[in-house]
């Protein structure tokens, strides 16, 4: 087991520093030069070619590229990402919030898609074929397709304005503010990854030890359990790309409901075209990425010794 996390591990490695890497070059790709957006966002007025040209000094922008991403690398690593060019806050005063909050609205978000997901497919799978099965199949892939503002919209309209239930920007209520944000979430991916975790239950019912076991007189709630264990391999694979996945496609949602996150950040950060913060944003998402996929990969091979020996 310790080899196979150690490979694993190999694995992240060089690819968390190619992908920091791209992020590095994200500044040297903008048509738009660094040192300009800085000297704009301090409202310098009659920006000259020398004025510029001393800002990209005192910004180290002069030397060469791989020196400044060597540099940049090694302070990413103790969470040192630089100064905003618009604010002029370090970066990670900025990001570790936004991070967390982020974070927190993504891990409530996944608890109830996986939730969800086990519920719907072994549900489904236990009905296949049935009206149950197809009203619920059906009803998924009408709520997959919608987009998800326009489910945030008519969310929004429902419990907020006309029930007056529910906040509708912010996260200054406690668990009420959590509510719709998870909602328009978890309706998006429950509706893709219950299809997942039914397939896997199917594929169990089709297994000789189900067919033994109704044949030896067991109960049908042990075999269902255990077709269920079985089937937690692939929960755990759901779970692990759940994450990371919701966690860079929070921009949307957290737009439209004001939520203090990664995501607001990103866009503000963007259309300012501060820099520093969106390399960081990269960085972080790329790494959230990395690591609870590496995860996923590790448990599913502590409950499984077969990926063990194949790898």
């Amino acid at each position: 087991m310790l080899h196979y996390i150690g490979n694993r591990l190999l694995i992240a490695v060089p690819l968390l520093v190619a992908v920091s890497f791209v992020a590095f070059l994200l500044s040297s790709l903008s048509p738009s030069d660094p040192a300009e957006v800085v000297l704009h966002a301090q409202g310098v007025p009659g920006i000259t070619e020398g004025l510029i040209a001393e800002t990209r000094a005192a910004l180290g922008m002069d030397r060469p590229l791989l020196m400044r991403y060597g540099d940049w690398l090694l302070s990413a690593v103790r969470f040192d990402f630089g100064d905003s060019y618009i604010t002029g806050k370090p970066v990670w005063s900025l990001l570790g919030p936004a991070f967390l909050h982020t974070l927190t609205l993504t891990l409530v978000s996944a608890a109830v898609i996986m939730a969800l997901s086990v519920v719907l497919g072994v549900v489904c799978a236990l009905h296949e074929g049935k009206p149950t099965d197809r009203a619920v199949r059906g009803l998924a892939f009408l709520l997959t397709a919608m987009p998800p503002y326009w489910l945030a919209a008519l969310l929004v309209w429902f419990f907020s304005v006309k029930l007056d239930l529910l906040p509708t920007n912010g996260m200054d209520d406690g668990y009420r503010s959590f509510i719709l944000p998870v909602a328009v979430l978890a309706i998006g991916y429950a509706g893709i990854y219950f299809r997942n975790i039914r397939s896997a239950m199917l594929g169990n019912l089709n297994e000789d030890y189900v067919l033994y076991g109704r044949a030896s007189g067991l109960p049908e709630r042990k075999i269902t359990l255990r077709i269920l264990r079985n089937s937690l391999q692939v929960a755990v694979s759901v779970f692990g790309m759940a994450v990371p996945i919701i966690l860079g496609s929070t921009v949307v949602v957290e737009n439209l409901f004001a939520w203090p996150g990664l995501g607001t950040l990103s866009v503000k950060s963007i259309l300012s075209r501060d820099f520093p913060i969106i390399q960081a944003y990269v960085l972080v998402l790329a790494v959230a990425f990395v690591a609870f996929n590496t995860l996923s990969d590790i448990v599913n091979a502590a409950l499984n010794p077969k990926l063990r020996r194949e790898r």
